[in-house]
């Protein structure tokens, strides 16, 4: 059992960017560990590390390597009558620009390669070569109980580790991901109604199925239905990616928004006409709010801004219909949430200030006392 600190993806992300900012400042340098499921985002969040600050990343899978693919090779030097150490591209040697080295599938690796990853994780060297101190190494694997390959973690490897434990998190995977990774409104939509299903290995292993829902199942959903136009051959792969009963669920919802969310003609339709373009589900609303943060650009966002600023009165007066059920303020009010993140992110928060729509909808809410 690894009794570390249970995190999401985001608080992972943080505390790694936390003691790489240290390391570079020449305080704190460590190894740190990545424990969890498998597909539940390890791999995503170094990714995201290195994107983030435009490091070159050192991907080694530890299961198809051996040994001497760490140590490198030997090479006899007749004139000074030793032997010399040829070491392995695969390993950063930059004193300059930071980089991440990422051991992945370390639990699963061979034990006869653990004392040679030893001197990786502790020493920060093998053989001669050494680990320049900007550079950021991270082990990741799964555990026994998770149902995949690994072998218990002896003191001697764990003791060389700063170790946390990944937990997959629907809401953090949609805010912290999901959105700005563009993955499908679907998938999002669905996810954040069904986040019971977002995760299940720990389920699919009680009832003996080789398939479960994960995040990374998740975002090959969404590149299927980006990919595969053809109703029947989705449903097969999304079936063979989430299991059959999760596929069907997913397939009546993604059948629903499809018929009813229509970003595009929103945008390109004028404002008074637009009330009977939106979604008349809760699935499709929420679908809608994904797709209109998606698309939004520094030319589109004041319309986007009033697509969402009406959404908010249109359980209101006596037209509001079937829009009365649903809650619709709530949803207005999480969009503009996510929207106004993005645009703070992309420098476009002065669409905000001059729209009048979006400054009648927050009046609105300071009338009813949802500031």
């Amino acid at each position: 059992m690894i009794n570390a600190a249970t995190v999401s993806a985001s608080e992972a992300l943080e505390t790694l960017r936390a003691g790489w900012r240290a390391q570079l400042d020449g305080g704190l340098i460590a190894s740190w560990m990545l424990h969890g499921r498998p597909g539940v985002g390890k791999t995503q969040i170094i990714q995201q590390l290195a994107a983030e600050r435009d490091a070159p990343l050192f991907d080694l899978r530890l299961t198809t390597i051996e040994p001497q693919d760490l140590r490198g090779l030997p090479y006899y030097d007749h004139e000074t009558q030793r032997t010399i150490w040829y070491r392995p591209e695969d390993l950063p040697d930059d004193p300059v620009r930071p980089a991440i080295l990422f051991l992945d599938e370390l639990t699963a690796a061979s034990p006869y390669l653990q004392p040679t990853v030893y001197g990786l994780l502790q020493e920060r060297r093998v053989g001669r070569h050494r680990i320049p101190d900007n550079v950021l190494i991270v082990a990741a694997g799964n555990m026994v109980e998770d149902g995949a390959v690994a072998y218990e973690m002896g003191t001697a490897l764990s003791d060389r580790l700063i170790h946390m434990v990944l937990q997959a998190s629907a809401r953090d995977w949609l805010q912290g991901y999901a959105v700005a990774h563009g993955l499908h409104p679907a998938v999002i939509a669905f996810i954040r109604t069904r986040p019971d299903l977002f995760e299940t290995t720990e389920d699919a292993l009680r009832r003996g199925h080789a398939i479960a829902c994960t995040p990374r199942s998740w975002e090959r959903v969404s590149q299927i239905l980006r990919s595969i136009r053809d109703r029947s051959q989705r449903n097969v792969m999304i079936a063979g990616t989430v299991g059959h009963a999760a596929a069907a669920e997913f397939a009546l919802i993604a059948d629903e928004i499809a018929a009813s969310v229509h970003v595009e003609e929103m945008l390109a339709t004028p404002r008074h006409a637009r009330r009977d373009l939106y979604p008349r589900t809760l699935h499709g609303l929420t679908a809608l709010i994904y797709a209109l943060i998606a698309l939004a650009d520094a030319d589109s966002l004041p319309v986007v801004i009033d697509v969402m600023a009406d959404m908010d009165s249109l359980a209101v007066g006596r037209n509001a219909g079937v829009f009365a059920r649903l809650p619709v303020r709530e949803l207005a009010s999480f969009g503009f949430e996510l929207l106004i993140s993005k645009a703070l992110d992309q420098g476009w928060e002065g669409s905000f200030a001059g729209s009048d729509s979006y400054a009648a909808y927050a009046s609105a809410r300071s009338d009813a006392g949802l500031t």
